[in-house]
């Protein structure tokens, strides 16, 4: 039935919100502004997120660093989300996000290889 199917993400969903829900993992794809090189992360709901006392709108944090293997680049990924797991804000320095389709069809190019 079509309102099951999961509509696609487009440029400005991604700049609102770049995670997809999958179960209890917030998955979240971005690319290198250096290198290109493509990434996936999978957080935790109850793992990988930060407590933060101080801010009781927002109690969740992520806080996470990623260094790939083509480049020294740093990419920091800071996200704050409410107790209910809503996106507050995002922000990603030194990468830029992409939808799960190009990351998919990155990884099918490569397997190709």
């Amino acid at each position: 039935m079509w309102f099951f199917k999961k509509k696609k993400k487009s440029e400005q969903d991604l700049l609102t919100n770049p995670f997809y829900k999958e179960g209890n993992l917030f998955v979240i794809y971005f690319k290198c502004e250096k290198c290109g090189e493509y990434f996936r992360s999978h957080l935790r709901a109850g793992y990988d997120f930060i407590i933060d006392y101080d801010n009781p709108s927002t109690p969740y944090k992520v806080d996470k660093i990623y260094v790939g293997s083509k480049c020294p680049n740093k990419i920091h990924l800071i996200a704050t989300m409410s107790s209910s797991y809503k996106l507050r804000t995002v922000t990603l320095e030194g990468g830029k996000f992409i939808t799960k389709e190009e990351y998919e069809s990155v990884q099918k190019k490569e397997d190709e290889k």
